[in-house]
């Protein structure tokens, strides 16, 4: 496994990579060490800390945040698909957290999720985290503690599985996404898990970041194809980014291959916890200059960055078309035989809610919210640490679950351990029947899913904008 350790891997030459090297320690004393011991002595380390990151613009002080191996976002870790991650996580924070590997279809006991899966890593602990990684594709690690803040303070990196063959680019780009909400002084606000915040949107900030910087002009050349790899780790903003002067084709969602196609309505839209692979072929002339925007929230449009062309032309013809990624293993859905349920996803501000089961009993909307809750899945709201599974699948079989969102904000809803077919979108099947670990629905959208409940456990199913998992909005799927 490697880790990529720049802080602002989008811009130059390309990503730099370094293959972290094995202790000595572990190498001399493997042989007379217990089996875990050695196990541990010789994975490679990752370590969660207090730092500082220059996360708002030049000029404006550093930022205090929290880091894995002191750098926002977190090293970029690369493996070849179907090789093993085998980690040690260190806490030197001073209050538990985790790590969970999303978009991973892992063992179901490191997935990462406090108290459901595993013990919280205490400070001053470790955990080892060891899997083989089946696909390839973009994914990402964050903790699975206290999320809402942890993530906010800069617990995020990259997770890449590398393809045997990729497919022929110039360059191989990462965009990590976020958004800060800063003071003045350029300090993280500390206000998290306001109740504003969980029962509306999320904690939406005030200066967004790419690879944890503010964002410098992208320097491309005449005629250069690109495969940029997005990741969006912000609490919960919805990037819905647009490419001035360019036509990216998508070529996977969430790490999944999918046929390439173009932004529908010339948008690429990206909730929390969703990634996209693009290619971009580079058609712009030398020294001309296009601007990448997000329009997502109304009259809340800004310019992210921009890409800026140099003199130098690559080439002057066509590479052709856009050429398909291979599939992964995942295993096809039977429809026909497919178990059905409904999820109702409801609450927050202007959802109409008359009341929700919280802790087995019915209570009304005034007391889930002096409980700091505000949405439920099916009518219950989820509280602390109850983990009682909402539904109980079969290992092996097909499912189809429709999801409805009865609210009036997006939500971007996250699977843990398996990925779904996206079949449909109120009724209309998706041109591509895309793979997703993570799918956003509208307001009042209904998405109907499809996967096979292949990967024993319990797994969490939640809203990934963070603060609407701590008002309620999340659950457990038991395979069994």
């Amino acid at each position: 496994m490697r880790a990529d350790h720049s802080k602002h891997t989008t811009f130059g030459a390309g990503l730099s990579r370094r293959r972290l090297l094995l202790t000595g320690v572990g190498l001399v004393v493997a042989g007379v060490l217990p089996r875990t011991a050695r196990a541990q002595a010789e994975a490679q380390r990752l370590i969660a800390s207090p730092g500082r990151a220059q996360v708002a613009p030049a000029g404006y002080p550093q930022t205090e945040v929290w880091a894995y191996d002191g750098v926002v976002p977190g090293p970029t870790l690369r493996l070849r698909q179907g090789e093993r991650l085998d980690l040690v996580v260190e806490n030197r924070l001073e209050e538990p957290t985790t790590i969970h590997w999303h978009g991973i279809r892992l063992p179901n006991e490191m997935d990462g999720v406090a108290h459901l899966t595993q013990a919280p890593i205490q400070p001053g602990e470790s955990f080892h985290y060891s899997f083989d990684c089946p696909d390839a594709g973009t994914f990402w690690y964050h903790p699975h503690f206290r999320s809402f803040e942890q993530v906010e303070r800069g617990l995020a990196g990259a997770l890449i599985v590398e393809e045997a063959e990729p497919p022929q680019v110039d360059r191989d780009l990462l965009w990590v996404l976020d958004d800060w909400r800063l003071t003045e002084e350029a300090a993280i606000a500390e206000d998290f898990g306001a109740f504003h915040d969980i029962s509306h949107a999320g904690r939406l900030g005030n200066s967004a970041t790419i690879n944890g910087r503010s964002p410098e002009p992208l320097a491309v050349r005449p005629g250069e194809r690109l495969r940029l790899r997005l990741v969006n780790v912000a609490n919960a903003r919805v990037f819905g980014l647009n490419f001035e002067g360019h036509a990216p084709s998508i070529i996977a969602w969430d790490g999944q291959p999918v046929a390439p196609h173009g932004l529908p309505d010339g948008r690429l839209m990206l909730g929390p916890g969703m990634r996209a692979d693009l290619i971009i072929d580079m058609t712009g002339g030398p020294n001309e200059t296009f601007a990448v925007t997000d329009s997502f929230y109304p009259n809340q449009t800004y310019r992210l960055v921009d890409i800026a062309y140099e003199a130098e032309v690559v080439r002057e013809e066509s590479l052709g078309a856009v050429p398909s990624l291979p599939a992964n293993p995942v295993a096809e859905p039977d429809l026909e035989a497919a178990e059905r349920h409904d999820l109702i996803f409801a609450g927050g501000m202007m959802g109409g809610m008359t009341g929700a089961e919280l802790d087995g009993r019915q209570v009304s909307p005034r007391e889930l919210m002096q409980h700091g809750l505000a949405w439920t899945v099916n009518g219950v709201a989820a509280h602390d640490h109850d983990h009682r599974p909402m539904l109980s699948l079969d290992l092996g079989r097909s499912y189809v679950l429709t999801l409805r969102n009865d609210t009036a904000w997006p939500h971007p809803i996250h699977l843990h351990g398996h990925v779904f077919r996206v079949l449909s979108r109120n009724g209309r099947p998706t041109p591509h029947g895309e793979w997703q670990d993570t799918v956003l629905l509208m307001p009042q959208e209904e998405v109907e899913i499809a996967f096979v409940a292949d990967n024993p456990g319990d797994w969490m199913l939640h809203c990934h904008i963070l603060e609407h998992q701590l008002g309620g909005m999340s659950g457990v799927l038991r395979v069994a």
